[in-house]
């Protein structure tokens, strides 16, 4: 009887623009720029990171809009990419993204939530005679166990509330956007209004020479800021969910990219105002320090800590439970497609695919306990631009296979804007093997992994869950 249920579209276009801002703002706009101070050593540079990268990523959303305009429905990239390249390559995506994009992704952020917690209100630890037990010397799934067992309740928690309907998850982002959005504009007046006493703004133009910073340092910097701006390509996946998708996609991506993108630059302006570079690379050599929170100690002491570990905890709350809505809905689409287990497939009474995020809840929990969280994010980036890159071609495709398909929307500079997204991902696959190897070798062993999988699948015909 699950499998008689059909998704009910629900949510207009200013839902689409909070689920879009939603699944971005998270942990990367308050710890990203220490990494990048460490790896270019400027704050003209690290800036012009942030706006590199925002524009990437916009040219990025802007091919997507496109295809998603065209292709629209409950699946989002998995389903253009079955389009456009057919079952295997899809499902590579869909495999990818279960067993560590979306899911891994989920875990971090839920992770930097409880770590934020722990810096207001204490969490004990457990299970400590247990905390040197390793799996071949990478996995210590015991250490800070009460951190971990934190994070793992949260995203169960919010598993369930968004199993419990899809608005309710919704009514939930929205408030916590309302008073994210409002925190960050606190901190941009404040900080811009505070007097410049350690002469950072002066230190602008006498950055480090630009021979300090290579091509392939950018593109490595641009790794932590596309940690910040990952997540505007979930609205996607629930497409069916949404009215009249083939217009409030496009222009709910657009719009939500464009606001982060302002946004961003803004926060990491101040940001740079308040804390010298030698003072953000002291914080990337500690590791367990967060860039925002020591740049408001600087205007606000232990009060500003706190107001910030608050801001944070509210951020990473929203993005973990937009990731976790959105992030279960391809699963659903494979495992109706045949290409994943049949018990994903299935609605529940608030027809909402229950199974689904049941599972991505339990892998994201068992993510968790590996605790390799510093290694996951470059990892991610590495792994899912491959199927952008791959989405934003597919604009060129599509034109040419389906030139009489009625489009609401078309990328604005085509064929430019699309191609130069294209050829930075490739730069971005090859720069990352050289320069993060560990990271990249992992993702791809994950993404290769999916290949006997699929053959077990296609010869089964589906399996059931």
């Amino acid at each position: 009887m699950g499998n008689q249920r059909s998704m009910v579209r629900t949510l207009g276009l200013t839902y689409v623009i909070i689920i879009v801002i939603a699944n971005i703002v998270g942990s990367g706009v308050f710890k990203k720029i220490a990494p990048m101070a460490g790896e270019l050593h400027s704050s003209a540079w690290i800036l012009a990171v942030w706006l590199a990268a925002g524009i990437i990523t916009l040219f990025g959303a802007l091919s997507n809009a496109e295809v998603a305009g065209l292709l629209a429905d409950t699946g989002g990239e998995f389903i253009y990419l079955r389009k456009i390249y057919g079952r295997f390559f899809s499902f590579l995506y869909g495999w990818s993204l279960f067993t560590v994009i979306q899911t891994a992704a989920v875990s971090g952020v839920a992770y930097v939530f409880t770590q934020s917690l722990n810096s207001i209100i204490p969490i004990p630890d457990m299970l400590t005679s247990f905390s040197d037990f390793n799996i071949g010397g990478i996995f210590y799934p015991f250490q800070d166990f009460g951190i971990k067992l934190t994070t793992i309740l949260l995203i169960l928690f919010l598993t369930f509330l968004n199993m419990s309907g899809l608005k309710s998850g919704a009514w939930v982002n929205k408030v916590v956007l309302i008073l994210v959005g409002a925190g960050l504009l606190i901190i941009v007046i404040a900080g811009l209004a505070a007097p410049d006493e350690k002469g950072v703004s002066h230190a602008w133009m006498a950055a480090p020479g630009s021979s300090a910073v290579t091509l392939s340092s950018f593109y490595t910097a641009m790794l932590a800021a596309f940690w910040a701006y990952q997540g505007w390509v979930s609205v996607g996946f629930i497409g069916g969910e949404v009215k009249d998708a083939r217009r409030n996609i496009p222009i709910g991506i657009t719009t939500g990219v464009i606001i982060i993108i302002i946004v961003y630059v803004a926060v990491n302006y101040t940001f740079l105002k308040l804390l010298t570079i030698p003072e953000l690379e002291a914080i990337n050599t500690a590791g367990n320090q967060i860039a925002a929170t020591e740049a408001i100690r600087g205007i606000w002491g232990t009060q500003g800590v706190l107001f910030i570990s608050v801001l944070i905890l509210i951020s990473t709350l929203g993005c973990t439970n937009a990731s976790i809505l959105t992030g279960a809905r391809p699963y659903y689409a494979m495992a109706n497609d045949g290409m994943f287990f049949k018990g994903l497939g299935k609605l529940n009474r608030h027809n909402v695919p229950g199974n689904s995020l049941l599972w991505q809840g339990i892998w994201a929990s068992v993510l968790v306990l590996s605790g390799t969280f510093d290694q996951l994010t470059d990892m991610l980036i590495f792994s899912v631009y491959i199927f952008y890159g791959a989405t934003a071609m597919g604009v060129f495709i599509l034109r040419r296979t389906m030139p009489d398909a009625h489009r609401p929307y078309k990328v604005w500079g085509y064929p430019i804007v699309p191609a130069i997204f294209v050829l930075f991902c490739v730069g971005l696959f090859f720069n990352t093997i050289v320069t993060r190897p560990r990271e990249a070798f992992i993702g791809l062993s994950l993404i290769l992994a999916g290949i006997p999988v699929y053959f077990l699948f296609r010869k089964r015909g589906g399996m059931q869950g």
